[in-house]
């Protein structure tokens, strides 16, 4: 018998002031059996840090050839496309022919600095691939966060997050490891 996805419930309230973006969510994510709590909350950190009116979840895990969060135009095109973790190089490269922008957020410390070690240089001929690492221990602090219903706001500003709950606080400031096209 196939194990079925958690649900997981999030108003989230967005103050971007690095974009200036403001806006609130009322956001329904599905858990894959496979996925930790840390992943969950990564993806719903990603989806704060690029939101906007079309962004939307995609089925990740569940499906190959479909990335964690990505942005279609109203034609259906792929502008950006949103994957986590340490995926083959060879389906980055892919998402990079297939959309206008690419982002890459890794979450796992040490792991994906290895990672990054061996395919930084396979990946630097992707012009619009944009690579961003969160300082290790950010993924099990935002794990914390999570509940089945969630009140959560999220605060950028000067490259610095911030995400809170109604009883605690996960800052973090990414860093970028690649620069691609910004949209």
């Amino acid at each position: 018998m196939a194990l079925k996805a958690t649900v997981h419930r999030a108003e989230l309230q967005i103050s971007d002031l690095d974009r200036h973006y403001y806006a609130s969510y009322s956001l329904t994510l599905a858990q894959h059996p496979s996925e930790t709590d840390a992943r969950l909350m990564v993806r719903l950190l990603a989806f704060a840090l690029y939101a906007q009116e079309r962004l939307e979840f995609g089925r990740g895990l569940s499906a190959d050839g479909e990335p964690d969060l990505w942005l279609k135009s109203l034609t259906g095109e792929i502008e950006h496309w949103i994957e986590l973790g340490q995926p083959e190089e060879a389906d980055i490269r892919r998402a990079c022919g297939r959309a206008r922008r690419v982002t890459l957020i890794g979450y796992s410390g040490r792991a994906f600095d290895i990672w990054w070690e061996k395919n930084a240089a396979a990946l630097a001929r992707c012009g619009n691939l944009e690579v961003i690492a969160l300082p290790a221990g950010t993924a099990e602090a935002l794990s914390g966060l999570m509940a089945r219903g969630m009140r959560l706001q999220c605060l950028v500003q000067d490259g610095e997050v911030q995400l809170m709950s109604e009883s605690a606080t996960v800052s973090a400031t990414p860093v970028l490891l690649q620069a691609g096209l910004r949209g």
